[in-house]
């Protein structure tokens, strides 16, 4: 039995850090763990701008603190002009855009109405090779929110990259077999991340013994057999899927309230998380590549360096974390974690 496990320092490629006193609480959390992250720009107002993404970033240097680096991304709205999208990737101000489905999440009213609206900004990213990054859902109230990634997958993304195959695409927070599926058949161009959340829960589990509004995230956990098959895909050793933990703060008089916010805050225990399915899978040699290597190679960025370990160990999930306005809960919090992490070793 592997009692400790030593790893290249991974990145997280799926962040929410918000902005204010709360990015002043989180950011050093993700920090902790990982040496970059792709920062999600669903903020209010959304960065749509290169000024607005290079602030931005300096804000969250300073709050998450020295050897941390955000990897910004750029908003996509209807009509956004492709010359600002192509001198943001020029100059470094961005790596990556994302395309929001208006009304799908938090803070995404801004987002696009329909694919066509933003074609010439796709077809640029497209020719200077930059990455787009999707949050996989259809918003049509017809459609089951247990059904809205299946139907994106068929109504959007397919034609997409259909459309645009030279576009390096990122299907975030997958959460069901058939985006599983979509991902491990579709062309190089096509990633996927999966959150440490929709590894360990079904459906069932906002439901247990009540509403539990802190397992509450979108895109929301789906059956056992949806779980079972993002499990499947994170340990197979594809290249295709990586970490990216959507870890998402809210107050927590905002989470349970009568409409309560979505999004689940597992930063403190990102690694930890992880970890506990690959070694529960029997998948510990496959997670240095998952957590470590995947991420950057898809991106063509280089790997980490620095080197971190984790060892098997009794070690209590923090249940809040102190923020303004209100406190954070935290994924997991006050159980065991069964791995402990160690930090840094040289």
């Amino acid at each position: 039995m592997t009692d400790r496990l030593v790893i290249r320092r991974p990145d997280d490629w799926h962040v929410h850090l918000r902005d204010g006193a709360m990015l002043e609480a989180v950011a050093p959390h993700t920090a902790r763990q990982f040496a970059r992250a792709i920062v999600m720009p669903n903020l209010v107002p959304p960065v749509t701008t290169v000024a607005a993404a290079n602030a931005y970033a300096g804000r969250i240097r300073k709050a998450a603190g020295p050897g941390f680096e955000p990897l910004m991304t750029c908003y996509l709205t209807d009509g956004i002009s492709p010359d600002e999208i192509e001198r943001g990737y020029a100059e470094a101000a961005w790596v990556a855009a994302k395309l929001y489905p208006a009304h799908a999440t938090t803070n995404s009213a801004h987002g696009v109405t329909a694919v066509a609206k933003i074609a010439p900004a796709l077809e640029r990213m497209q020719k200077i090779g930059m990455k787009l990054l999707v949050h996989g859902e259809v918003t049509d109230k017809a459609v089951d929110i247990f059904d809205r990634e299946a139907v994106f997958i068929e109504r959007v993304l397919a034609p997409l990259l259909r459309d645009f195959p030279g576009l390096k695409t990122v299907f975030e927070h997958i959460t069901t077999k058939d985006a599983a599926d979509f991902v491990t058949a579709g062309p190089a161009t096509l990633a996927a991340t999966i959150t440490p959340h929709h590894l360990a829960i079904d459906r069932n589990a906002i439901f247990e013994g009540g509403i539990r509004p802190h397992l509450y995230c979108l895109p929301i956990a789906k059956r056992a057999i949806h779980r079972t098959a993002l499990r499947k895909a994170a340990v197979s050793g594809s290249r295709k899927f990586f970490l990216g933990t959507d870890t998402a703060p809210h107050a927590v008089q905002t989470k349970e309230a009568a409409c309560g916010c979505a999004g689940i805050f597992n930063a403190p225990v990102a690694l930890e998380s992880y970890l506990r399915v690959f070694d529960e899978e029997g998948a510990l040699d496959r997670f240095e590549a998952f957590a470590s290597e995947n991420g950057p190679d898809f991106y063509g960025l280089p790997r980490n360096e620095g080197r971190i370990a984790l060892a098997r160990a009794k070690a209590t999930a923090p249940e809040r974390v102190k923020a303004t306005p209100g406190d954070v809960v935290c994924y997991l919090g006050g159980q065991d974690l069964g791995w402990r992490y160690e930090g840094a070793v040289a």
